[in-house]
């Protein structure tokens, strides 16, 4: 199957993503936490503040806040035990699920990223650490310093002198290859930016700045972080600063070192360490591998400084329903944290105020961050933006509507109540969408940036939508609602439906979103 192919299947024909007899064997499952045998290790503590506040401005980290960040990125924070029941045809019978949970979403809560960090603290030895999930700690992988190194695979883009930390988001293919087959590769892009929007907000809370760095010599980091890119491969980097901003290094185009990933990978020694996963057969993927292979940036010749505009512009004939002015929604991250679902079974109709529905829309756009594809703390919104099917909301009329950010407006495509035709949509049919008031699109190019970015503009594309998904589910859950992430929907049928697939638009993640009732589960704290 060629690379073109794979893509169309990944949202248009999801059923052909995975071969017809695909069997999941659950009791081969690998872990949904990576685990290092024999390293150096630094315990964190377990002591997690309750709630995050803002640090004095320019005093230097500890190592104990560096461990909270962690934990609210990516720590263990939930056990919960849920029971189903299993019709046989003879009996019924009662099966229970149980579930190690973070703060972020995960399909499947398979959770396929893992965090390495290259700490410059005064109470560590600097150098390449694995954040240990299970047990919340790091794990020296390589001592010494690497600014130098990990400028120069970033094409001197920005100053880690400066930085007290980076963070590194890797994919492990196999963590929910396993269950999804070739679809997973979609799941590992949304999942890798969800993280990220995590990271971001997170960081912001605790007072850090931050800068996500989507284009680097991917075989030099991985040589540097010692993992195989056959079977992991580093999607984004995120350095942390207690300055206002991360400094942008000014590059003169005349003199411009040009460095090759095999150049770079010389200068350090391989690394050999024991891992454990648990799976006893690992089968091969070989389209993943080649996605990623397609994805690789070789030289820092192949990186591009580029201004993506690719907003959905609504038609000027669209009629447009103004959304009222609201202030600044504040509220405590650590708190909605804990208190955010992902409801299927659990939604409740229920009507949404304009007021809800502008706030929700207002803080989800509101949230903009440094990166390297544009040099600007620009919107992810200028790739990504959000398309909708509203029922039951307050003085606005059942229908489709695009939103205008610059208007703060939306514009209305068609009316009508869509929730049957959403629901019959749905390839896996776990949500009652006639009990959801708002069913959400994220919406990009339909050409998944390859243009400008080649194959590495499928997973750039995908994290941009997993960061505006996690700041949407956010504020959902601020606002007393939850959202439920979905990938099991007919694509054609949404485009058609919003009328983008003229416009060479797609719908990206479909996100219900409403009040809940509470779910029949037992769940406990992992918190000290």
């Amino acid at each position: 199957m060629n690379l073109e192919t794979f893509l169309h299947h990944l949202h248009f024909d999801t059923e052909k993503a995975a071969p017809p007899d695909w069997q999941v064997d659950w009791e081969d499952a690998p872990l949904p936490y990576k685990l290092y045998r024999g390293l150096p290790e630094i315990s964190l503590s377990g002591d997690v503040p309750l709630t995050l506040k803002g640090r004095e401005a320019h005093a230097e980290p500890a190592l104990e806040e560096l461990g909270h960040f962690l934990w609210y990125v990516y720590g263990l924070t939930q056990y919960a035990q849920t029971a189903f029941i299993e019709d046989t045809g003879e009996k019924a019978d009662v099966n229970y699920a149980q579930l190690l949970r973070r703060f972020v979403p995960s399909g499947g809560a398979l959770y396929p990223n893992e965090l390495y960090v290259y700490i410059k603290l005064e109470d560590v030895p600097t150098g390449i650490y694995h954040y240990d999930v299970a047990h919340h700690r790091l794990l020296l992988l390589r001592e010494g310093n690497y600014d130098f190194y990990l400028s120069r695979s970033t094409g001197n883009s920005c100053d880690l002198s400066d930085c007290f930390c980076t963070v590194f988001v890797s994919t492990v293919f196999w963590k929910n290859f396993f269950k999804y087959n070739n679809f997973s590769y979609r799941l590992q892009g949304l999942d890798a930016g969800v993280l990220i929007g995590q990271a971001l907000e997170v960081a912001n809370q605790m007072g850090f700045s931050s800068r996500v760095c989507y284009q680097f010599l991917d075989r030099s980091i991985n040589h540097l972080l010692g993992i195989t890119e056959q079977d992991e491969s580093v999607y984004a980097m995120i350095p942390l600063s207690i300055h206002p901003s991360i400094n942008c290094v000014y590059k003169d185009n005349n003199y411009e070192e040009i460095v090759s990933d095999t150049q770079l990978s010389q200068e350090v020694p391989c690394l050999f360490h024991e891992t454990y996963n648990r799976s006893k057969k690992v089968i091969d993927y070989p389209m993943l591998r080649n996605m990623n292979e397609a994805s690789i940036l070789e030289t820092t010749s192949s990186f591009s400084k580029i201004r993506i505009d690719n907003r959905v512009k609504p038609a000027l004939g669209m009629e447009a329903i103004m959304l009222p002015f609201t202030e600044h929604l504040a509220y405590d991250l650590a708190s909605v944290c804990r208190e955010r679902r992902s409801p299927n079974t659990d939604f409740m109709i229920g009507k949404v105020s304009q007021t809800q529905l502008s706030t929700l829309l207002k803080e989800t756009f509101s949230l903009s961050y440094q990166n390297d594809l544009d040099d600007t703390h620009e919107n992810a919104e200028t790739r990504v933006t959000l398309y909708g099917s509203f029922y039951n909301v307050e003085g606005i009329p059942n229908g489709a509507y695009a939103y205008d950010k610059s208007a703060h407006s939306l514009r209305r495509i068609t009316q009508g109540d869509f929730r049957e035709y959403l629901q019959y949509g749905l390839t896996m049919p776990n949500v009652n969408l006639f009990q959801v008031p708002l069913v959400l699109h994220f919406v990009g190019d339909g050409d998944h940036l390859k243009r400008e970015l080649g194959y590495r503009g499928y997973r750039i594309q995908q994290m941009e939508a997993g960061i505006l998904l996690q700041r949407l589910l956010l504020v959902t859950g601020a606002l007393g609602m939850g959202g439920h992430p979905l990938l099991g929907f007919d694509a054609n049928q949404s485009d058609e439906l919003y009328r983008i697939n003229s416009k060479q638009k797609t719908s990206l993640i479909q996100i219900p979103v409403g009040p809940y009732r509470p779910r029949a589960w037992l769940t406990g704290g992992l918190i000290s």
